[in-house]
């Protein structure tokens, strides 16, 4: 199949209110382009100079999201233009997103990632640290990021009654910081589900997907 046709495939098994993010990392300009000229618009990246050199090739209505970890001296190449970023696992990038995004004039909006996995090599912060920084008072004076929810990464297993705990995980710990709402802080977003597990995903609560290999197919690393 297409890269067309897998993107095609994906989006008629999930429901209107979840968002697909075509993960293209790795991938060339001409099949993201692919992508786009289908019609989407959402696109993941996990390095932000990758992210910074596809954003200067690609049409200029694209939706970029960070969906990898993130150095804070990285945050300045991309605030410029970066529309989500996934993986805020700390309250001081959370400062310098909002530094730079000041500077550019702009509000990012961000999503705190929360470590659901069992692996020491997934990133993330605990829900008490999440909670923490919902009711910190510095995060008040943060007038150019908005917190629009969470996202995390199940352990790479195929037991999938782990992956469900650890969704579920996710979800309830989403549904408590939601009463814990301020100014900046207005959740909506769940991202969690990537190629191997979207649908189990989705029925836990999710309402983004993070999709790159079964649209695109494996991974181009050299």
């Amino acid at each position: 199949m297409s890269i067309s046709e897998n993107l095609n495939r994906i989006k008629s098994t999930i429901p209107k209110h979840v968002t697909l993010v075509a993960v293209s990392k790795t991938k060339p300009i001409n099949d993201l382009m692919e992508v786009y000229n289908s019609g989407h618009r959402v696109f993941g990246e996990n390095k932000v100079q990758e992210m910074v050199d596809k954003y200067d090739l690609m049409p200029k209505d694209v939706e970029w999201h960070m969906i990898g970890h993130v150095q804070s001296n990285k945050v300045k190449y991309m605030a410029p233009f970066v529309s989500l970023i996934h993986g805020v696992d700390n309250f001081k990038l959370l400062k310098e997103i909002n530094k730079q995004a000041k500077k550019n004039n702009r509000t990012i909006n961000c999503l705190l990632q929360i470590k659901i996995a069992e692996e020491d090599s997934k990133f993330g912060m605990s829900a008490d640290d999440a909670s923490k920084i919902f009711a910190s008072d510095s995060l008040k004076e943060f007038k150019n990021i908005k917190i629009t929810g969470v996202m995390g990464m199940a352990t790479f297993t195929d037991n999938k009654n782990q992956i469900k705990e650890e969704f579920n995980r996710l979800k309830f710990i989403f549904d408590n910081l939601k009463e814990l709402e301020t100014e900046n802080c207005k959740l909506e977003t769940i991202s969690m589900g990537m190629s191997g597990d979207y649908q189990l995903a989705i029925a836990c609560g999710s309402n983004m997907i993070r999709v790159g290999s079964s649209i695109f197919g494996s991974r181009n690393y050299n």
